[in-house]
């Protein structure tokens, strides 16, 4: 649906130039019925009902066969009456069309969604005028600040030596394999787990084969545990440990909210990671030319995750402070609904980032933890980021997005034929578009706005094991298998 319109006309349906001279003679009231919500009463005058009316039987008179009358020669008191259904329903969808369409032209409503209206439920009367109503989902009535007045803290500084050593390191460990050892586990090994998760004592939960990285925190969908590489470095095969966590305020599971879970993890395997040889095979896989090749793609995608981090904080402050005055309420449909889209776009962005698949993983249980305020003002962040960008005609080009996926399919080592089919098949291509218009909107913002410069934190290697489950019960999908590809079986993995 397009911005602004409540319904959309057929595309199949040609342009008459009829439209000025069959208006509707409408009467629309339109009132507040809560956040972000209108009620609309809408009134179709008698007179107009019985010129569609008219139409509809004029149209049927011409195609209608009834026996003992010729095409085209059926009373029309005889079709009226033999196919009173066919023509109500033909009044009631020409009606409704091109209402919604006048209603969209005509009042200042800025839609959402589509209008809630139970189509079956109405009536076309005999006699008298066409009421109908409904709800519809709107954008928020705001100001935009003057942003060109801002001073914004911006991180700086170029990627040092030990810095690019430290992401090439965890770049070939993301390409790493495993291998079963008999010895005991050592931080940075994964262990193969069924987890069992028991709530005052009584299980609510298993996970069988779950591979986890030896790092310092495990971070789950909803809950993290700290120490992980303390608690389980030193197990071998058979091996139990156990450790409590606290399940999230912002958890899907109202009840839970808070709780204590005792999380035990028995011991399968465990494995370590062995690197990739630097050969012709493993470069062509990349599509580098040599193992030099690949060190300035990997220069440059430490680059782009600088700049993702220092944009990351410069849309921070910016996103902040145009959004202060934005104490609006939002509809809890409308954030429940957005949740998730709020995190694949997330998700997406960090991946066109160049980041790894376990650092993408750990931001996703982390924003999964705190989902209903961060999609709340996720929410807030895009009305106005759009306002921007309709204000001053940003949009997204075909061009950005071949960019965007060409450095995707670099980092991941997919083509970039496969990249683009997946991201269409999973129908992110319009989360993509959003995603790259609205960083045109906060690049067009931070053009406006004045810096001062601090010194950036320099990178470091992920520390955060995830698991791709939730403590208290499965919450959907994991949207970093739309945003980087990870094979059913490693689907519990921090790592592949």
């Amino acid at each position: 649906m397009s911005d602004g319109q409540i319904i959309t006309a057929d595309p199949d349906v040609p342009d008459d130039g009829s439209k000025e001279s069959s208006q509707l003679n409408l009467d629309v009231e339109i009132s507040e019925a809560g956040p972000c919500r209108k009620h609309v009463v809408v009134t179709v005058s008698e007179a107009d009902i019985a010129t569609v009316r008219g139409d509809a039987i004029d149209e049927l008179a011409g195609k209608a066969e009834v026996p003992g009358f010729r095409v085209g020669r059926v009373p029309s008191a005889l079709l009226e009456k033999r196919f009173r259904d066919e023509i109500i329903s033909d009044i009631k969808q020409k009606v409704l069309l091109q209402s919604l369409e006048q209603l969209s032209d005509d009042n200042s409503i800025d839609p959402i969604n589509q209008p809630e209206i139970n189509v079956d439920s109405l009536d076309i009367p005999e006699s008298g005028d066409f009421h109908y109503e409904f709800d519809v989902e709107v954008r928020p009535e705001f100001e935009i600040p003057d942003y060109a007045s801002l001073t914004i803290e911006r991180p700086s500084g170029e990627a040092s030596d030990d810095e690019f050593k430290a992401f090439r390191t965890q770049f070939l460990s993301s390409h790493a394999e495993r291998n079963t050892v008999d010895r005991p586990a050592v931080k940075s090994d994964f262990v193969v787990c069924d987890i069992v998760f028991r709530h005052n004592g009584k299980e609510i939960r298993e996970s069988e084969s779950i591979a986890l990285q030896l790092h310092s925190e495990l971070r789950f969908q909803d809950s993290e545990l700290s120490d992980f590489d303390e608690l389980m470095t030193g197990v071998t095969t058979g091996d139990t440990r156990k450790a409590e966590l606290t399940v999230s305020l912002q958890s899907p599971n109202v009840e839970m909210r808070g709780e204590t879970v005792e999380a035990e993890f028995r011991v399968l395997e465990v494995q370590e990671q062995i690197l990739p040889t630097m050969d012709r095979e493993f470069l062509e896989r990349l599509d580098c030319d040599s193992e030099t090749d690949l060190d300035e793609r990997l220069q440059e995608a430490l680059k782009r995750q600088i700049e993702y981090q220092q944009r990351q904080a410069t849309r921070q402050q910016v996103l902040e402070k145009i959004t202060e005055a934005a104490d609006w309420e939002l509809p809890e449909s409308m954030v429940k609904q957005q949740t998730e889209n709020a995190l694949r776009r997330e998700m997406l962005e960090m991946s066109q980032a160049g980041f790894p698949r376990e650092h993408i993983m750990a931001r996703e249980n982390e924003i999964r933890q705190n989902a209903i305020d961060s999609t709340r003002q996720a929410l807030k962040e895009h009305f106005v980021l759009d306002r921007i960008a309709n204000d001053e005609n940003i949009e997204c080009e075909e061009s950005d997005i071949d960019h965007e996926l060409t450095m995707m399919a670099f980092q991941s080592g997919e083509s970039l034929r496969r990249i683009r089919a997946r991201m269409i098949k999973s129908d992110m291509m319009d989360n993509l578009e959003a995603q790259l218009r609205e960083r045109k909107a906060v690049d067009h913002v931070i053009e406006k706005v004045s810096f001062t410069e601090y010194e950036r934190e320099p990178f470091v290697e992920n520390d955060v094991a995830t698991a791709a489950i939730a403590v208290c019960g499965n919450i959907t999908t994991t949207q970093v298998k739309d945003a980087v590809e990870i094979s059913p079986e490693d689907s519990g993995n921090s790592e592949s």
